[in-house]
């Protein structure tokens, strides 16, 4: 993805300056907020490796499945709500809808809506699950 392509988690930042730096590993997404979209972005862009190393180790999938499932159709992305996950914070929920294009009913959208729960171990935001 070019670094000044509009980020795929439509934050109105370009990947380069937010989501991509995350997924080079260089900086740590430093809210349970950033570590979603940076997650979602991850899904568009079929990041496995990133997708893995953000999940909480108890809750995780194989990198193998995770690679195996390729990049997700995914056309938009609405934060609803987020409860705590803020800098100082051990534990966040971030509920949200992602769009994509249906597999099964060209032209129509599907959405999916969770409330994701996220836990910092070692000073990281990680993903536990849905909840």
């Amino acid at each position: 993805m070019n670094n000044n392509t509009p980020c795929p988690c439509q934050s109105s930042l370009s990947y380069a300056l937010c989501c991509g730096r995350y997924h080079k590993g260089k900086l740590h997404a430093p809210t349970a907020e950033a570590l979603m979209r940076s997650r979602y972005t991850a899904y568009v862009l079929g990041d496995a490796q990133y997708l893995y190393r953000s999940w909480h180790e108890s809750t995780r999938p194989s990198l193998v499945s995770l690679r195996e499932s390729g990049p997700l159709d995914l056309i938009g992305l609405t934060i609803i709500s987020t409860m705590a996950g803020g800098e100082k914070d051990s534990k966040g929920m971030v509920e949200f809808v992602a769009s994509s294009k249906s597999t099964s009913t060209p032209g129509e959208i599907e959405q999916h809506k969770e409330k994701s729960l996220f836990v910092r171990v070692k000073n990281r935001w990680v993903y536990i699950d849905a909840i």
